[in-house]
């Protein structure tokens, strides 16, 4: 295959410089100096001058050479060949000698010029200058030639990533990455763990395609379209790829986003195109990743602001509706936004199927790690069952992340294997930032934090239900804090009751309530502590009905993205209401900051034992805060 030749800037540039360079020679007039008028009149009657070429608005003229002065009058062939402009000579020496002796003068209306010429002895003629070549080169060519070039080299960059041979203007054709049957990219139903659920799901699809034979004579039909929901990181894009590693047919990947361009009815093309080549392929399957870029529900307010998206939506519910019954072409599609896509989308004949790919559970985290650690050298005291339970809430994504960062601890300390340590710090790192030791604290700030985090430790460790305390620092870290307590839960929980997230809000409010009973004030490093009181609170009387003027309502507006956590509106209540709830809450904070601090008052002896402890240490893990504290009751 012949490479195709590559032009760069600097090409262009060298082109325009010889194009100028010849314009200059060629057409553009002599660098021949002006003289005043008054002086051009003087060497006239001197005698210096040797010949003048008098034109509309300019008069052009040769000195004679140095020494010299008129004495013969040149014939009129001589005249003809002198003057400006002056004919292209090889003899560079003479050329030059030729241009310091030409001059010209703007013309003025004297009466008396010819006179003057004629008593002067000087060879003089009026010409019509004819300079249209140039100015046709000047003024159209050149400046047409410039654009050309400028145009070529933008379209040329713009259409780099086209596999069609840099054709102009191909925006409307389909951007979709064709993996093959056979390509190293695809993954298998063995590389995806934490999901088994959804691949169970998904595993009749990949029967379908290897087998439609089996569903058909039943007069059974395949769902034409998959969306598969989920927060982010789970994996949905991955299991797409196991399907079609799996079922060994052709995979088209597509974000929604490439969907969307600057011109008119590109996204509609696009899709047109996309569908027209995968049935002409079929066995196939279409995967659009973060499809609610494109399939967002369709306003009414007819004010057209999103015209070219609607369309792009228009023509693949048009394409997917489309299908023929028999086709093997099997639509993926993936978002963490469900509840945005049009109904239309959702409804059986297009999406008929949803699959769940939520966060992994216990096992589920425990299969991840087995995955991600086959290529790390694991030392004999790695424990993933353990790392498995303290990463609760962490998706596929966070835990690949995890070992990544312990095989980089590893690396650091020069270490031939990675240890449990080092998954700890990696965990650490993960959730907090970080340590930066260069901090330096003064000797009455790190007081103030060594309480603040015994206090929430202390209240962390005796409250029923909460999450057991794993480590204890006062060592800052890159996210902002000067210090943090690591609770982590031994076991996969699923539901809490109403007392356990009182219990997780007086743990919160611990560090507060530690400064105050201690110093007497309290200090901004409680910020943080004091946003999560309030979410969980919110999250108490929105979401759960655990409101005592609104009980067992759940003032949380449906249709709201559970999977990025946004919850932020709520029902329209009436005014008294509100104010009801908004009283409640403060009267629930205070109820548990009293208690936080009464409780603190009765173990005052082990807050100060466990303070002085940690300051001298900076960093506690569970062993040391159960000698600490004791077993609990």
């Amino acid at each position: 295959m012949n490479k195709k030749t590559k032009f760069s800037l600097s090409y262009f540039l060298s082109i325009f410089l010889v194009m100028i360079l010849v314009e200059a020679i060629f057409f553009s007039g002599s660098t021949t100096k002006e003289i005043p008028y008054s002086t051009f009149i003087a060497d006239v009657k001197s005698g210096k001058i040797e010949n003048a070429f008098i034109t509309q608005d300019k008069i052009y003229g040769n000195y004679l050479p140095e020494g010299q002065t008129t004495s013969t009058i040149k014939d009129e062939e001589a005249i003809q060949t002198e003057g400006k402009p002056a004919p292209w000579r090889f003899d560079y020496k003479k050329r030059k000698e030729e241009l310091s002796r030409q001059f010209y003068v703007i013309k003025i209306e004297d009466p008396n010029l010819v006179a003057t010429l004629e008593l002067g002895k000087v060879n003089f003629k009026g010409i019509i200058e004819n300079n249209w070549l140039a100015n046709f080169f000047a003024n159209w060519i050149l400046p047409f030639i410039i654009i050309s070039i400028i145009w070529g080299f933008v379209m040329r960059r713009m259409s780099n990533s086209s596999k069609m041979g840099g054709q102009f203007l191909n925006v409307g054709e389909k951007k979709a990455k064709i993996y093959p049957a056979d390509t190293q990219h695809l993954t298998h139903f063995k590389d995806v763990a934490g999901c088994d659920e959804a691949k169970q799901e998904l595993a009749e699809v990949v029967d379908f395609l290897k087998n439609p034979e089996k569903y058909t004579n039943l007069g059974a039909k395949i769902p034409k379209g998959i969306l598969l929901v989920g927060p982010p990181g789970t994996g949905k894009t991955l299991l797409a790829k196991a399907v079609a590693g799996e079922a060994g047919v052709l995979f088209y990947a597509m974000s929604g986003s490439d969907f969307v361009e600057m011109f008119v009815g590109v996204g509609a093309a696009r899709v047109r195109d996309l569908f027209t080549e995968a049935k002409a392929k079929a066995p196939c399957i279409i995967f659009i990743d973060e499809i609610d870029a494109i399939g967002k529900a369709r306003s009414s307010n007819g004010m057209g602001g999103n015209d070219e998206r609607e369309n792009t939506l228009n023509q693949l519910l048009v394409e997917m509706n489309g299908f023929e019954d028999d086709s093997a072409v099997i639509v993926l599609a993936a978002t963490n936004r469900p509840e945005t896509l049009d109904k239309a989308l959702l409804r059986p004949g297009r999406f008929d199927r949803q699959v769940t790919v939520d966060r992994p559970d216990l096992e589920g985290r425990q299969m991840i790690l087995n995955v991600h650690v086959k290529k790390i050298k694991l030392a004999k005291d790695v424990e993933l069952r353990e790392i498995a339970a303290q990463t609760a809430g962490f998706v596929g994504a966070d835990l690949a992340n995890l070992c990544n960062e312990a095989a980089l601890f590893a690396a650091r300390g020069n270490k031939q294997e990675v240890h449990h340590k080092d998954f700890l710090d990696a965990f650490e790192r993960v959730i907090a930032g970080l340590e930066k030791k260069s901090t330096i604290i003064n000797v009455n700030e790190k007081k103030v934090v060594a309480y603040h985090e015994s206090g929430h430790a202390i209240v962390g460790y005796y409250t029923k239900g909460a999450d057991p305390v794993r480590k204890i620092s006062i060592v800052p870290r890159g996210s902002g804090a000067l210090g943090y307590v690591l609770q982590a839960p031994s076991e996969q929980r699923f539901l809490m009751g109403q007392n356990e997230l009182i219990g997780k809000i007086k743990g919160l409010l611990g560090g507060r309530a530690a400064e105050d009973l201690v110093f007497g004030e309290v200090s901004t490093g409680a910020s943080n502590d004091l946003e999560k009181v309030s979410s969980i609170v919110k999250a108490m009387f929105v979401e759960y009905g655990m409101s005592k003027n609104a009980p067992n309502l759940s003032l949380k507006m449906p249709g709201q993205n559970s999977y990025l956590g946004v919850t932020d509106n709520v029902y329209p209540m009436s005014e008294e209401l509100r104010k009801s709830l908004d009283q409640e809450a403060k009267e629930l904070v205070a109820q548990c900051y009293t208690e936080t601090k009464q409780f603190l008052e009765a173990h005052r002896e082990q807050l100060n034992k466990l303070a002085g402890i940690l300051l001298d240490k900076e960093v506690l893990d569970e062993q040391d805060v159960v000698r600490i504290l004791g077993k609990k009751a």
